[in-house]
């Protein structure tokens, strides 16, 4: 068994690991117990009780944090000229097409997200083996294939994030930053699981969201009591 390190064994005594808190009390727990000297990222991850090998059970969606992520996304935009000035006022990192899509083939991958048309995914459909993997693969429920590329740019930039169930029927999302207040933590989260409760398939039986926990980059994890969480 590993050795727990001084820091560790620190933030374990300031809580109750088998207690579970309020999305508030959890925020504040994780102010306490986060001692790294970076702006560590705030995480959520919930268990549903789905079966992500049935196409009616797989969950994915997006949501706009209203405190924003607090990282300052790059996004790519690959577009026809005609949209490209728009893209760019709108905050666009990157615009462009072909010479774009040359550089992801060749290994660029500066970037967090990308944002592209219905119209050019006969040339962006290619990229799947480099972005699918990565999950930066454009994708229309995501928001990320559309005509309006501005208002997607907008978006992502004012804390649009999107998120997929994973394998196990576990939903993982960065909702924040420590430097949050513990607030605007719980306000993110709760944005997050009302989003995640609206998308309940109509085929899962029995407990949807069995469990919530709340965690930093670096420190332990924190239980959220489901009878706390509005809408549950």
């Amino acid at each position: 068994m590993g050795k727990i390190s001084k820091k560790r064994k620190e933030a374990l005594a300031k809580y109750d690991k088998n207690k579970a808190y309020s999305l508030l009390d959890a925020a504040k727990i994780l102010k306490e117990i986060t001692y790294t000297n970076f702006n560590a990222s705030v995480d959520i991850d919930v268990r549903l009780g789905v079966d992500p090998r049935k196409a009616d059970q797989m969950v994915r969606g997006v949501v706009t944090l209203p405190h924003g992520t607090g990282k300052e996304k790059r996004v790519l935009v690959l577009c026809t000229p005609d949209k490209a000035e728009e893209a760019k006022a709108a905050g666009a990192d990157y615009v462009g097409l072909d010479e774009y899509i040359q550089k992801i083939e060749e290994g660029w991958l500066d970037f967090d997200v990308v944002i592209t048309m219905p119209t050019v995914m006969a040339k962006v459909g290619k990229l799947g083996r480099v972005l699918g993997p990565r999950g930066l693969m454009p994708n229309p429920k995501a928001g990320t294939v559309t005509m309006d590329v501005a208002q997607a740019v907008k978006d992502v930039k004012a804390g649009k994030i999107d998120f997929k169930v994973d394998k196990y029927g576990i939903v993982h999302a960065s909702i924040g930053r420590i430097s949050f207040t513990p607030e605007q933590i719980a306000e993110n989260a709760q944005e997050l699981l009302t989003t995640l409760i609206k998308l309940k398939p109509a085929t899962v039986k029995g407990t949807y969201i069995q469990s919530i926990y709340l965690s930093t980059t670096m420190s332990p994890s924190v239980q959220i009591d489901k009878n706390t969480v509005p809408g549950l």
